[in-house]
């Protein structure tokens, strides 16, 4: 297959933003797609090789792309520097060098997919001395047989900011209506996908054996699951009323979710995002070894950091500082966990997902060993609101952050946010503070002590509707020189010219961000703004809704990923609850106040 019609269909989705034309173009493309690179073909759209969870990049940065483009074209590398600063797309400097080239040179065989796949697969595993000079000899073979087209794409592919504005979501539809006939069959490829997280190999089921392989997909040691989801609510009344009769209210502890895979062979550990830590808690994967009595298994638990005298959990914070990419074996020394486990999804060749949540809770009991560091997270089971309440107070006290009340009749739900599982935490009751994550899409610069970095950020919620990310609030308080500075650093890999096309604003920020990092914010109220755009007309016309005084908590969540973030949707409902329990007050006589 010749690279050069993926590199057509990349341009034309890049000229349109509507969800439908997007859906058609990726259709076509999959429709012409020999069977056996339909995986390839989804992985490159994706901006990748291998599905996330594997940990593979390219890594090929922005100079040496540069180098190589140089290289090929003859061009200096500052004339493409100059090139790059007009179009703020290194992708589109390259096209642009390549053409002025292709007037007096010819470039060479025409690319074909499995080529291109197949080189940067050998790009992505070179590494040690002299690994440089060969991935920019990879690199450059590409590129001189490239033609300007063809260039962009690689360039863009190599160095991380492919930018096609599309998700996985409008992958799954083309998907569907190429290999099955219409989208009415997408939700089960979206379930082959949440029990995988591999849209690859989803591709590569449904098109060679349609719905009928997709629906007998099956889970697999090793391939995480995208986790299920909890909706939040105000009240424990609430949720009972809502969930009906007996519920399971279990601690919602303030660490990092944790998806463990257990096999003969070894131990795998995945992030909420799916991202593989195990290098981050090795303790925990020989804590499991000891105390997990199953060959083979999935199973999800909390990570709560721990202070070794007392035993008492610690903040969020401590514990990320074994996210570091230096000094893993000190800081896990230095920051113990305790591993407190909810759940069970698959043991020794069944898939327990189907089951309903009080027989996965008695299975993860059976096979689990309670020690100091290893133990089930305290949950009662009830339908007394006021029970609910004093188990929530004891959970706070304990250093929690409060519940998760669940169905104790529902399946596992992979992949889905539900009125099944819902959280009640000490914010969403508060009058004062409500604590919600947003993610980054924009900066302002600093002054003064804050100069040389961002002294204000741009954050949006997720609109799981459209897949865009819409902006709340400007947020500069809270933050310490550290903070600033380390959130600085993070943010350097996303950044971009141009508003990202799954970003909403209004306001002009000074950088604009691939939408990735996340942070958590509390504020005093949420409110109706002209200026941000989540829910933009759902209340009033041209108002959206915003967070009133934003402030940083401290938690960066980097257990979580973008489309993780908190909804607009639950903005909305948050707006919603806050004005009833307004109206619900009586009215008091302020004296003193204008």
């Amino acid at each position: 297959m010749l690279y050069s019609t993926v590199a057509e269909t990349y341009e034309a989705l890049e000229m349109t933003k509507k969800r439908l034309e997007l859906t058609d173009i990726l259709t076509n493309l999959f429709k012409r797609t020999p069977k056996g690179l339909i995986d390839k073909v989804v992985y490159l759209t994706q901006g990748k090789l291998y599905p996330d969870f594997m940990g593979i990049e390219i890594g090929i940065a922005e100079k040496l792309a540069t180098r190589a483009i140089s290289t090929v074209s003859g061009v200096s590398e500052d004339d493409i520097g100059k090139v790059y600063q007009k179009t703020g797309d290194l992708g589109a400097a390259a096209m642009k060098v390549l053409k002025q080239k292709i007037q007096t040179t010819l470039f060479g065989g025409a690319l074909t997919v499995e080529r291109v796949f197949s080189t940067l697969k050998k790009t992505a595993g070179v590494s040690g001395s002299g690994s440089i000079d060969i991935k920019l000899g990879y690199l450059s073979n590409l590129l001189t047989d490239a033609s300007p087209l063809e260039a962009k794409y690689i360039v863009r592919t190599v160095t991380g900011n492919l930018r096609l504005g599309i998700a996985d979501y409008t992958l799954l539809d083309a998907l569907a209506v190429a290999f099955v006939g219409d989208k009415t069959s997408r939700p089960e490829l979206e379930r082959a996908y949440n029990l995988s997280s591999d849209l690859g190999l989803v591709a590569k089921e449904v098109a060679a054996g349609g719905l009928k392989q997709i629906i007998t997909f099956k889970v697999k040691v090793g391939s995480p699951i995208r986790p299920m989801l909890a909706e939040r609510m105000e009240s424990a009344k609430e949720i009972v009323d809502k969930l009906g009769g007996k519920v399971a209210a279990e601690y919602k502890l303030d660490g990092e979710r944790l998806q463990i895979h257990v096999s003969t062979k070894e131990v795998s550990i995945f992030s909420r995002r799916l991202e593989k830590i195990t290098s981050h808690y090795s303790d925990v994967a020989s804590l499991v070894k000891e105390d997990i009595k199953a060959k083979n298994a999935i199973i999800e638990g909390e990570a709560v950091a721990i202070d070794v005298d007392t035993g008492d959990y610690l903040p969020f914070q401590e514990l990320m500082h074994r996210r570091r990419k230096y000094g893993i074996d000190e800081a896990i020394k230095q920051y113990p966990v305790s591993l407190n486990l909810f759940d069970v999804l698959y043991l020794d060749g069944k898939d327990l997902t189907a089951l309903p949540y009080t027989k996965r809770r008695a299975t993860l009991q059976k096979i689990l060993q309670d020690g100091d560091r290893l133990k089930l997270v305290p949950a009662i089971t009830t339908s007394d609101p006021e029970e609910i309440e004093k188990f929530m107070q004891e959970a706070i006290s304990n250093g929690c952050e409060g519940l998760v009340i669940k169905d104790r009749n529902s399946a596992y739900r992979a992949g889905a946010r539900e009125f099944l599982w819902v959280k009640l935490k000490r914010e969403y009751r508060s009058e004062l503070t409500d604590s919600v994550d947003l993610v980054v899409v924009g900066g302002f610069h600093g002054r003064g002590r804050r100069a040389g970095r961002y002294g204000a950020l741009l954050l949006a919620s997720y609109d799981k509707e459209t897949d865009v990310f819409r902006t709340v609030c400007k947020v500069g308080t809270g933050f310490t020189d550290e903070d600033l500075m380390r959130i600085f650093d993070m943010l350097q890999k996303y950044k971009v010219q141009h508003i990202h096309p799954r970003v909403n604003s209004k306001m002009e920020a000074d950088v604009w961000f691939v939408p990735n990092v996340i942070l958590e914010i509390i504020g005093s109220e949420i409110t109706l703004s002209p200026i941000h755009t989540a829910k933009m007309d759902a209340i009033r016309k041209g108002a959206g809704l915003a967070l009133r005084f934003p402030k940083f908590t401290g938690k960066i969540r980097e257990d979580k990923s973008p489309e993780d973030a908190t909804t607009t949707e639950e903005l909305l409902e948050m707006y919603q609850a806050q004005l009833k329990k307004i109206e619900a007050e009586p009215a008091q006589e302020v004296i003193g106040k204008e």
